[in-house]
């Protein structure tokens, strides 16, 4: 079986319900007409047109089904510089590590400190898409809300210093490895609070980290991580330097790329079934709290579901082997 093949057998096994805001569309309209023009990006035309191609803004849509239009925009400016800032770390020409330092160290004093403070590791279009996006969310959310999404950001950040030196000194990382660094590379954890700043009810710290929720939050890290991970690995193939679970478990287990895809694949399913076990098992923590609760678990499945539908849809990682859905507005 293809690695396209697997990709669209794992979605039709996924039991979680596809969700995609109503708004996901004109919102996509509006970053490329609108905010991408304004910011004057050091990016060629051809860039763009792949970062317009690229649908973010019903990825997003796919994660907040229920957010305004508005916070809708907000968020897709937020995730549009999160994939800029991937293509800069691990694209062609990508960053080396001393510069990946420095844009950490310059995004997380615009997360902490706001638009006044500046730093020489994050400057330009970039600087003024953070800037531009994080407005509103530092405006409306508390400060616990704020350094939460700023510890997320540092964490992802180093995670993806991390990796560049890796690559850098040719290192291959093991499965076990691999797996806890690839939490961090794929900023997931970033967008489960964002879900706050849609709905308007930040959870308390104690329930945020509690064990439950953490659970639930590590496995649906793993379960979109892996699924990009064969969706990428073509791709990232001649670049990674092991840096993909698929490319891990065939040096490990010292088996062919192909028989690596099916023990992927079955490592997906497997945690498929735990985290409805453990979404399931998450306990009560009262009525003033549930709602909120419930909405840190919907945005964690809504991450898994809405990687794996956009992933299939999206030029960013569509080819020859996996046709693109519809486009419509209407869930697919």
């Amino acid at each position: 079986m293809t690695t396209g093949a697997v990709l669209w057998s794992l979605r039709a096994e996924c039991p979680l319900a596809p969700r995609i805001s109503p708004y996901a569309d004109a919102v996509q309209r509006w970053l490329v007409d609108e905010l991408l023009p304004d910011l004057d990006l050091p990016l060629d035309a051809a860039a763009l047109r792949r970062l317009a191609a690229a649908g973010v803004a019903r990825y997003a849509g796919r994660l907040y089904p229920g957010a305004t239009e508005a916070d809708l925009g907000v968020l897709t400016a937020l995730f549009t510089w999160f994939f800029l800032v991937d293509d800069a770390c691990d694209g062609p020409q990508r960053l080396a590590p001393d510069e990946i330092r420095t844009l950490r160290t310059g995004t997380v004093t615009v997360l902490h400190g706001g638009a006044r403070l500046r730093s020489p590791g994050l400057d330009g279009g970039l600087r003024r898409l953070l800037v531009r996006a994080w407005r509103e969310p530092r405006r409306r959310m508390p400060a616990r809300w704020r350094a939460r999404v700023a510890d997320a950001v540092a964490h992802h950040l180093d995670g993806t210093w991390r990796e560049a030196v890796g690559k850098a000194a040719g290192h291959r990382p093991g499965v076990t490895e691999y797996v806890e660094l690839r939490r961090a590379t794929s900023a997931a954890y970033l967008s489960y609070p964002l879900v706050e700043f849609v709905t308007g009810r930040p959870l308390p710290d104690p329930v945020y980290h509690h064990p439950a929720l953490r659970r639930v939050a590590d496995t649906g890290n793993d379960l979109l991580s892996w699924y990009n991970d064969l969706a990428s690995l073509e791709r990232e193939q001649p670049t990674a330097v092991g840096h993909n679970l698929v490319l891990a478990v065939a040096r490990e287990h010292r088996v062919p790329l192909a028989e690596a895809v099916a023990l992927v694949a079955d490592r997906w399913r497997e945690s498929m079934r735990r985290f409805v076990e453990l979404r399931a098992a998450v306990p009560s923590f009262g009525p003033a709290l549930d709602a909120a609760v419930g909405d840190h678990l919907d945005v964690i499945a809504n991450a898994v579901r809405g990687t794996i539908d956009w992933t299939l849809e999206s030029s960013r990682y569509a080819g020859e082997e996996r046709p693109l859905l519809h486009t419509s507005g209407s869930p697919s």
